[in-house]
Formats: C-alpha cells, structure tokens, sequence
C-alpha cells in the first residue's frame, strides 16, 4: 500500500461510518413511529369498543333525526249556529199568567206650562230729587260725625234697588274687605228702636241677600234714603235711618 492510498482508505472508512450511522438512526426513528401509530391506532380501537358498549352511535344518529312528524293540516268545516226558541225566565209569581203582549202606542207630546212669575207694579215707584238725595246724605253725615269713632262706619244711599226691586243692598267693597267676615255670616241688623233684623252676608258678593227685604219693608225705606251703619260687633249693625225729604216716612 502507498502512502497515498492510506488517506483514501482512512476517508472511505469514515464515509462508511457515517452512512451506516444514519441508516441506524433511520432505523430507530422509523420503529418509534410505527410504535407510536401502533398504539394511536390500539387506543383508537379501544375508544370505539367503549362507544359501542355505550350505545353512543345510536344516540347521535337519534339527535340528527327530527322527532316529529308534522301532521296534515285539518280541513276546517264551517261552524254552523243552530238558532232556537229559548223560554225567557219569568218570575213565579207571574209563570202561570199569559204573556204580555206589546203594541206600539203613539203619546202626545206632553207640554209642561212655564211658571209665571208675579211682577210687582213699579209704576208707582218714587225716585227721590238730586237735591233731596244730598240734603239726606249731609244729615247723615252729620249723624255719623256724632257717634263713637272707635266703630267702623259707612252711609248708604238708598237707590230702587235696594228697597223696590231685587232688595239687593251691595256694601263697599274696601268696608267689607278691611271689617267683615271672610266667609258668609249672619249679620244682624239693629234698628234705633232695638229691633233685631237678621240679614245673610255674602262675602265674596260683599252685600246683604236674604232678610235685607224684611228689614227695608219693615222700615219702608225709599229711593233717596240715608242709611248709616255702625258696626258694633263682628256681625253686628247699628242701624240709622235719614229720611229723603218729601217722603211719607220723613
């Protein structure tokens, strides 16, 4: 052998090694896979018998298949409403008599009469002077400046109004705001004599309604008249009369 040939051989020789070296490793590598598929494939055989054993493929084929059928739809017959004579209920007391029979009867129209209301005869009222209504205001005037000052007082010129027509005594306003209930009372009128008139005082209205009449009539007040009024109490009128001039009071 020449010392050329030893290096080849040496190369040649590893070469080899080499070569059988990885067929080796090939070898192993391909037993591992064919281990590992091996058992894959065993542990999926035995999860398929468990299954089976388990009823399982049944159980899915069973959830993908619909439950129910749908039903043929029913043919609807048409309703049909028997009418009959029904007995209506009567009372016992009224169940062996016949039943009533019912006509059609035409009723005049009934008129109801309109109530007529008595006028009273104002032809003969009286209306007082521009001179004789001043001339009693200034008496009053004078009457007032002579009572006690401590009570509230106002005069009230008489007017158709008040004595002949509605009787319907309207007082100030400001008077009845600063002095006089708040809510409808009972004012009781007292005369120069000491005669007691109750009267009904609205409040909201300001003015004497009910029992005003009986007090001008009983005093025969007239157009033209003074009249002063004093307050005594919380409903209470002192009550003084001016006559007008050329009445039959004065």
């Amino acid at each position: 052998m020449t010392g050329n040939e030893a290096p080849i051989q040496s190369h040649l020789a590893k070469a080899l090694l080499i070569l059988i070296l990885n067929n080796i490793t090939m070898v192993v590598a391909k037993e591992k896979m064919m281990s590992y598929e091996e058992i894959r494939q065993k542990r999926v055989e035995e999860n398929k018998k468990r299954m089976e054993a388990l009823n399982l493929p049944q159980l899915s084929t069973l959830l993908h298949t619909p439950s129910f059928k749908p039903s043929p739809r029913k043919q609807m017959k048409p309703r049909t409403v028997e009418k009959q004579l029904v007995v209506v209920r009567r009372s016992s007391r009224v169940a062996n008599k016949p039943a009533p029979v019912y006509q059609e009867v035409l009723v005049d129209k009934v008129m109801i009469p309109r109530r007529v209301s008595k006028h009273r005869d104002l032809s003969n009222r009286v209306y007082a002077s521009d001179e004789a209504r001043a001339e009693a205001l200034e008496k009053a005037e004078k009457l007032e400046s002579g009572l006690d000052p401590h009570f509230p007082i106002f005069i009230k010129s008489m007017l158709q109004s008040h004595v002949t027509g509605g009787f319907w005594l309207g007082l100030p306003v400001h008077f009845c705001k600063t002095n006089l209930p708040k809510r409808d009372e009972v004012m009781t009128l007292v005369d120069e004599e000491g005669h007691e008139y109750p009267t009904i005082y609205l409040a909201k209205k300001t003015g004497l309604s009910g029992g005003w009449k009986g007090f001008a009539v009983a005093h025969g007040l007239v157009d033209g008249d003074a009249v002063v009024f004093q307050l005594l109490q919380r409903t209470t009128f002192k009550v003084y009369i001016i006559r007008v001039k050329g009445s039959d009071q004065s």
